[in-house]
């Protein structure tokens, strides 16, 4: 069975071109999400069409960006429908993932995507390691200025107070005390 798959992004959009299509390849089924993004991880219609589909049926999608929110997320997709036993279609790219030729560039598409996450990996630990080379470090700001944290130090040191009215005083955490003011003091013998 060819169960077919719409989606438009605004409630402006018609989605009677993507419909036409479907019907016209010959879809008996069809899921039409409106005023949906691509970026939405819930799409109800295109849950449906997932669910509905069944081992030898082909899902069918007008152009391949109706179907992924990003080439990784559209791989998945149309994994998890070839681990079930579902085929791909495509008709505006031609891919077919029941011929050869489709299967082909699904995994060239594959290749493709893999090869785009280590680019950016490889770009993001580069830019890492040149901040910092400069100094910079990453990460959330220290809650607590230099002065605050000597201040904790100096209290904890020499009082009897217990951490819950050190960090009263400083106007911190019990987490941000244990994170920034304990490894400081000297340990117990």
């Amino acid at each position: 069975m060819l169960i077919g798959y719409a989606r438009v992004s605004t409630a402006d959009q018609n989605p009677e071109l993507q419909i036409d299509a479907l019907e016209k390849v010959g879809c008996e089924k069809l899921f039409t999400d409106e005023g949906v993004s691509g970026s939405k991880t819930d799409r109800p219609q295109l849950n449906k069409a997932l669910e509905h589909s069944r081992k030898g049926d082909t899902l069918v999608v007008w152009k391949l960006d109706r179907l992924g929110r990003s080439l990784s997320h559209l791989l998945e997709v149309i994994g998890g429908l070839s681990d079930r036993g579902i085929q791909f279609k495509s008709i505006q790219e031609t891919i077919d993932t029941s011929t050869p030729g489709g299967k082909l560039v699904f995994h060239v598409f594959c290749s493709l995507a893999e090869f785009e996450r280590d680019l950016v990996r490889e770009r993001t630990n580069a830019g890492l390691a040149a901040a910092r080379a400069r100094g910079r470090v990453g990460g959330r700001p220290s809650s607590l200025s230099s002065e605050q944290v000597k201040m904790g130090k100096a209290l904890a040191s020499i009082s009897d107070l217990t951490v819950k009215e050190i960090c009263a005083q400083l106007g911190c955490s019990r987490a941000t005390y244990y994170r920034q003011i304990a490894p400081l003091l000297k340990p117990a013998a």
